[in-house]
């Protein structure tokens, strides 16, 4: 594994020991002794071209925790992609740090700086892709249904965006049964799915308009917003396209007595996901964004530890 810019270039074996060295690294740290300074001397460069808060805090914890330093930059100090070409940046940060992480609008600038260096690129999100997301949704999983995840079923309600392409991916790789509930036209793309079920064929995929058939014999519904960044001129239109996809009392009604609900925040409370629901206690919002920290920490010590 030499960078992380979507699952779908892992193996289900990859996907697996970044989850195991993340549980790992997450145990040790519950001792109260913390992690072994396995990235001592080591830095990370991380660009932003959009605002954020649990990548931020947990990328440059994960490196603190891990003995290693962060670099944080800004847009307005980089101007990827304009103010300096992506593989120029790419080239002199090569020189002079260990890893680059990015937070982008467009995936190709991931693909660029990947193409333009041997060091780690890690993809912290782009229009296509939230694989570091994923990874921390899926140890939420584990830790509810046990580390074996096999025949669970995922069930995605809303938009069918970069978050959920990630959690198809992984579910395919991990042998999840994925269900996903959008409006028309704003469905995954089916060349995508077709990708997916390329490499694995056995996955299980299904797709519906109407929320309650995603959420029936679902383990797990998943929310995200319903206009991200980047979207919001498109704020009236999308509102009135999800009405209807609301996670809310009367959704779970159709789901099983153990069913979670998890978001991958910010949440619009009362938009896509009420009060009730995200503070009850079917929630596992916020250790979902806890484990946040600890899916960078399993991403950057295998890209970066070498572990």
């Amino acid at each position: 594994m030499k960078h992380c810019i979507s699952l779908i270039d892992y193996t289900t074996e990859q996907v697996n020991h970044v989850l195991d060295v993340a549980i790992k690294l997450r145990n040790e740290r519950a001792t109260g002794k913390g992690n072994d300074p396995i990235l001592k001397g080591q830095t990370l460069a991380m660009l932003f071209e959009k605002p954020s808060l649990r990548t931020r805090v947990s990328f440059e914890q994960a490196m603190y925790e891990l003995g290693g330093n962060a670099i944080v930059l800004s847009n307005s100090e980089v101007g990827l992609g304009k103010r300096e070409s992506v593989a120029d940046v790419t080239r002199v940060l090569a020189g002079m740090v260990d890893g680059i992480a990015a937070r982008v609008f467009e995936h190709e600038k991931l693909i660029e700086m990947a193409d333009n260096t041997d060091i780690p690129v890690v993809n912290m999100l782009s229009d296509y892709s939230h694989p570091c997301q994923a990874l921390a949704d899926i140890m939420t999983l584990i830790d509810e249904f046990g580390r074996d995840l096999s025949g669970r079923t995922l069930a995605y309600i809303g938009d069918g965006n970069n978050v959920a392409l990630s959690l198809a991916i992984i579910s395919a790789k991990l042998g999840i049964n994925f269900k996903i509930s959008t409006p028309v036209g704003y469905e995954l793309d089916q060349s995508e799915i077709d990708k997916i079920l390329a490499h694995n064929p056995n996955f299980s995929y299904q797709a519906f308009n109407k929320p309650v058939q995603a959420v029936q014999n679902a383990d797990a519904v998943y929310t995200d917003t319903w206009v991200s960044m980047g979207q919001e001129e498109e704020k009236a239109k999308r509102l009135e396209a999800f009405h209807g996809y609301q996670i809310n009392d009367m959704l779970l009604e159709h789901a099983l007595d153990h069913t979670i609900v998890l978001h991958c925040l910010p949440a619009y409370r009362g938009i896509e996901i009420t009060d009730e629901v995200m503070d009850g206690p079917r929630s596992r919002v916020f250790p979902e964004a806890h484990n946040r920290l600890h899916a960078q920490k399993g991403v950057l010590a295998v890209l970066m530890g070498n572990l």
